[in-house]
């Protein structure tokens, strides 16, 4: 791995006339970020941080205030974390499906590039199954570690509701049953719905989150390309939110032109849905921000014609362009930052925290390669005013690269909140479940089982 990455590394290097420009990262945050002009590229800027994963004794950073241990190590690359409401925590491992086609050079050098960044070679290989932790007394010491489901379809999001688990495949959401305390399920499952899968699927991860009310599931499916370039038809109900009836499996689209959403939330005490969301690639090191947005029923986001808003992308071919969706695109509520990669969103729920990070959103950041400096690789924290995104982002969680930015001990994806108000933090290249308190957290009543 490590020689196809230094060939890789010099295969860029040789072909890419660009270097990262000077740029004020903090001028793409918030509401209104800068957006440099769009450029075309050979080879785009691409940075290489190879996973090396944790030493024993070796974490994260936290901001003030906060403490962060390993609620569960020698996982097989973790991408998304959940919490039951008795308290137990699901951790999904996936792979993804490998079927996307490598075409061209450029192609060969992103998926050398990709795969050395997203996993340690010291790590157990990735698996696709979810994994139960049970830590009954909060104490951050689980009691039990049970493989609760295997042999998935490359899994990302789950949702439970009722005595049963929806478990978003690559290509469909699942069923099983599975009342509260359950350590394994033996059942099949049975398909609720089927989702854009393959033969491509290029954003394999499908996020879920359920509806305040509980009678719908809503469901993340990204793109099946950068910028369509595999084919219109290839991206036929994709860069979507799918909203899923749970009594019939019946869907629909409800929000579109979302390249690669993920992580769907609804603010809480509100029917406000909220999504994270990568942008598109190779238009250069700051374009284009990533985003946290509110996602309106029948609301177009720009995808593939145009980005934050009105700004249209010059690769659309002059054929394909459709100005009547541009001006209709809808700008996000608040950029992230170009190339961030964010994945994970939980809403602060907790009341253990410090007060200071109530109201407000978490958000994961797994890090890109399309940059020479690194962006993402931390989790931060947005607040919220009135419901809505205002302020500044705090850095909650970082550390996962080394001092020189060319190894990552770790990288974080998916995000939750605990019954004891912890924040969870799924380390998909460190092979950990991470558990954030308050410093002085107050002690938290065992479950009764």
């Amino acid at each position: 791995m490590k020689a196809r990455l230094l060939l890789a590394a010099a295969l860029v290097a040789s072909l890419a006339a660009c270097s990262d420009d000077k740029f004020d990262d903090a001028s793409q945050v918030g509401p209104d970020p800068a957006l440099p002009a769009p450029r075309n590229f050979l080879f785009p800027p691409m940075g290489i941080s190879p996973g090396i994963g944790w030493k024993a004794n070796e974490g994260p950073t936290v901001a003030p205030g906060l403490t962060i241990k390993a609620l569960a190590t020698g996982l097989a690359h973790p991408r998304f974390v959940y919490a039951l409401p008795n308290g137990d925590v699901l951790a999904v491992q996936g792979d993804g499906p490998g079927t996307e086609p490598v075409l061209k050079p450029k192609q060969f050098a992103f998926k050398i590039i990709r795969k050395g960044a997203s996993s340690s070679p010291e790590g157990p290989k990735p698996k696709n199954r979810i994994t139960l932790i049970r830590d009954a007394n909060g104490d951050g010491i689980p009691e039990l570690v049970s493989t609760l489901v295997d042999n998935l379809k490359s899994p990302f999001g789950v949702a439970w509701i009722d005595g049963q688990l929806y478990v978003a495949n690559s290509d469909g959401v699942m069923v099983y049953p599975m009342p509260l305390g359950t350590t394994t399920i033996p059942s099949p499952g049975t398909l609720l719905t089927p989702l854009p899968g393959g033969p491509i699927n290029h954003h394999w991860t499908k996020s879920l989150v359920l509806s305040p009310d509980g009678q719908r599931l809503y469901a993340t499916v990204g793109s099946n390309s950068n910028i369509v370039e595999n084919g219109f038809e290839a991206e036929k109900n994709r860069a979507a939110v799918l909203e899923i009836d749970r009594a019939t499996g019946r869907s629909r689209l409800f929000a579109t032109g979302l390249r690669n959403p993920n992580s769907p939330a609804f603010y809480p005490g509100t029917s406000d849905l909220y999504v994270v969301v990568n942008e598109r690639d190779e238009l250069g090191s700051h374009l284009v921000p990533d985003y946290l947005t509110r996602v309106q029923d029948g609301g177009f986001y720009g995808w593939p014609y145009s980005y934050w808003g009105s700004h249209e992308d010059p690769r659309i071919a002059p054929m394909d362009r459709r100005p009547d969706l541009v001006a209709k695109a809808i700008k996000p509520d608040y950029a992230l930052g170009s190339h961030v990669a964010a994945l994970g969103l939980a809403f602060n729920t907790s009341t253990t925290l410090p007060a200071k990070y109530r109201g407000g959103a978490f958000i994961g950041e797994h890090g890109s390669w399309n940059r020479v400096s690194p962006s993402g690789y931390k989790v931060v924290f947005v607040p919220f005013v009135g419901g809505r995104p205002s302020g500044k982002p705090e850095d909650i969680v970082s550390g996962f690269l080394t001092k020189d930015n060319k190894n990552t001990f770790g990288r974080p994806v998916g995000v939750a909140i605990d019954r004891t108000g912890a924040l969870l933090v799924a380390d998909d290249v460190g092979n950990t479940i991470w558990r954030v308190t308050a410093t002085a957290a107050p002690p938290v009543a065992p479950i009764a089982r």
